[in-house]
């Protein structure tokens, strides 16, 4: 204790804490890209069925299996710096909770942290998603757009707000009860495997707990993903924009009940827990990957 306590020693103890902090932001940087370009890329299919699903227009109408790639321009090249966004913020706000609380593993600390990872990453996935899911449902390939043309017409017609970051409310308000759910499940797995299982953590076992985990998390909220679908897809003009998230769920129960609330129910389910299995165990092999090589080197 004195050792450590001893005024030659604090300064030595600063110069090693900065670049531990520099080192964990660039992993969770590259790890998150990494896991995220290969979630969309590998499940971008049964993302696009399960959009098609919820539109107002009907899995039918507005593509069923035809062009089933349709939007994944814009979902690749927005994935790695949405990933990579959420998961600095998750794991700095993490460690800046956890320092500031003075408790390590809360799940307190793990929901204040996602919930405002969200939000940052929801600066950048919003658009993505407007001119995504607009190609995913021909919108925009009946006009013959491009993702970028898409995203100039809705800022051209409707402005910022109301156009490129149309359904940003929506959005958040689907994401941050999602993350509330499974980043506290996701940490609580990890930490129960090795005493329940008797085996080491592996990118594998991350996986796993990552799978059930957004499973889990997706399948409760599909109605908000229902409406966040619904909103951003809404024409112009359509009774869609002037109604807020309450009564669109409202005119959808009464429309088609609980089988429209849950749309896509299925899909997303199989997205999310596929996705959280490639993503988390994605994420901890690069992480583990990275922390490797700096340590060889």
């Amino acid at each position: 204790m004195a050792a450590e306590l001893s005024p030659g020693r604090i300064p030595v103890q600063i110069e090693m804490q900065e670049p531990v902090a520099k080192l964990n932001f660039l992993h969770a940087l590259v790890a998150g890209g990494v896991a995220g370009v290969v979630v969309d890329i590998a499940l971008f299919p049964i993302d696009t069925v399960k959009t098609r699903l919820q539109s107002e227009l009907g899995f039918w109408r507005a593509g069923g299996f035809r062009g089933i790639y349709k939007g994944l321009a814009p979902a690749a090249a927005g994935s790695a710096p949405t990933a990579a966004l959420f998961f600095c913020a998750y794991e700095c706000g993490k460690q800046l909770l956890s320092s500031a609380s003075n408790t390590k593993d809360s799940p307190y600390v793990h929901m204040a942290a996602a919930s405002a990872a969200e939000v940052l990453a929801c600066l950048i996935r919003v658009p993505v998603e407007i001119a995504k899911q607009r190609s995913q449902t021909l919108l925009g390939h009946k006009q013959h757009q491009t993702a970028l043309q898409i995203l100039l017409r809705a800022y051209r017609t409707e402005g910022l707000r109301r156009g490129i970051y149309r359904g940003f409310g929506s959005t958040i308000m689907r994401e941050i009860p999602f993350s509330l759910i499974q980043f506290p499940l996701w940490e609580y797995f990890k930490r129960q495997w090795t005493p329940m299982t008797g085996y080491e953590s592996t990118p594998l076992s991350v996986a796993l707990c990552g799978a059930v985990a957004g499973g889990i998390s997706a399948g409760l909220t599909t109605p908000l993903d229902v409406v966040k679908t619904r909103i951003m897809l809404a024409e112009r003009d359509s009774l869609t924009r002037r109604r807020n998230v309450p009564s669109i769920l409202h005119g959808i129960y009464v429309e088609r009940g609980l089988r429209g609330l849950f749309a896509g129910f299925v899909p997303r389910v199989l997205w999310i827990t596929l996705g959280g299995a490639f993503f988390f165990g994605f994420y901890d092999l690069t992480t583990r990957l990275l922390g490797a090589a700096n340590a060889d080197n």
